[in-house]
């Protein structure tokens, strides 16, 4: 009896700092499991603090409407990859993000999505500029 216990204890509890919903993004036969960060207080808090995601799990930011971005490591411990992408889903830029860096990661373009992975997740599934990303929500209200 005392083993059952034990097994859930040991079970990793959700990290209160990722949002509750998450969603499964596809592309080019693969699916990431995002968190989505929809409203302002998500949008900054995004990754910062996580020390860790699982090999198929990220972050999506959703805005409101399509604008320049500009993304920055600070207070982030893991090295990322980000997928800008307008209203469409298509990816306008891809790049790498160090841990804990503050350059500043530009969208390049107007965007109304960015998507945070483990550094090499998008190029290890060969996501290039141009491809869609499916199963994003609509805009943010917020």
């Amino acid at each position: 009896m005392s083993w059952i216990l034990l097994a859930a204890c040991a079970r990793a509890a959700p990290n209160p700092a990722l949002p509750a919903e998450v969603l499964p993004l596809r592309m080019n036969g693969a699916t990431l499991r995002a968190y989505v960060a929809d409203d302002p207080a998500e949008r900054e808090q995004g990754l910062m603090g996580v020390t860790e995601l699982g090999p198929d799990e990220g972050m999506v930011f959703v805005y409101p409407a399509p604008s320049a971005r500009y993304f920055w490591m600070k207070d982030t411990p893991l090295p990322l990859s980000i997928a800008f992408c307008d209203a469409t889903g298509k990816v306008v830029t891809l790049a790498d993000m160090a841990p804990l860096n503050t350059t500043l990661t530009p969208s390049g373009a107007p965007v109304v999505y960015a998507v945070e992975a483990n550094k090499g997740w998008f190029a290890a599934h060969e996501v290039h500029v141009g491809d869609t990303i499916v199963g994003l929500p609509g805009p943010s209200k917020r």
